[in-house]
């Protein structure tokens, strides 16, 4: 009599969506979440932080385990490394990073990388098909471009939430559900898988701009 089957053996390995794919990002707080989605789906996400670190690590409560619950939330999944881009022995670790990689994450004001050597012209001279998301406030253009900001900004912006005033008169925003600096992120992973499907077929780069601002309204266009 023969022996039973093991069901195992007829189980196929499966692997996460995004395996074999490598992002390298630069990021600052909530725009991090970009790396996020695509860690989640299985990338190798590689989150490069000054000396100093990442502030959203120590940024608000509660503090877990010597980290803030925000950093873990936000970088969950993603290897760290640190390098001072403003060197050129960092700058040329970072490039070596970027040969094998698809994609490269810009999550602070636009244009951050590019002063230091490391913008998508840049990039592409030493890989043709490189994804370069750029994720900031307010985009690359316009009064706001380089006005630092967080995420009850963008809300205010787009015209969704509303200040209110207590009984002295003076005025609040009211809790609310923050969008802009999550439909933000969302629209940077779309677009980031985007590009990568156009390199692997036609092995050409894309850059990309999003600003989290106009992801809050058009997360509300209908009303607008």
């Amino acid at each position: 009599m023969s022996a039973p089957a093991d069901p195992s053996a007829s189980t196929p390995t499966r692997s996460a969506p995004l395996a074999g794919v490598r992002v390298i990002e630069v990021s600052l707080l909530g725009p991090g979440a970009v790396g996020t989605h695509l860690a989640d789906l299985g990338a190798e996400v590689i989150k490069v932080e000054p000396p100093a670190g990442d502030y959203i690590r120590q940024m608000t409560w509660p503090i877990i385990e010597g980290s803030s619950l925000l950093h873990w939330h936000i970088h969950r999944g993603k290897k760290s490394l640190t390098l001072d881009l403003r060197t050129e022995e960092a700058q040329e670790v970072f490039r070596d990073l970027v040969r094998d990689a698809d994609a490269v994450i810009e999550a602070m004001r636009p244009g951050a990388l590019a002063r230091r050597g490391l913008g998508y012209e840049d990039l592409l001279e030493i890989n043709p098909r490189i994804v370069f998301c750029t994720i900031s406030g307010y985009g690359m253009t316009g009064p706001y471009a380089n006005l630092p900001s967080h995420g009850i900004a963008y809300d205010t912006w787009a015209g969704i939430v509303n200040p209110t005033f207590n009984d002295e008169g003076f005025p609040y925003l009211p809790e609310h559900a923050s969008i802009g600096i999550h439909a933000g992120p969302l629209f940077g992973a779309l677009g980031v898988l985007a590009g990568i499907t156009k390199a692997r077929a036609t092995g050409e780069g894309s850059f990309l701009e999003i600003a989290q601002s106009d992801a809050a309204a058009a997360m509300d266009w209908l009303r607008s």
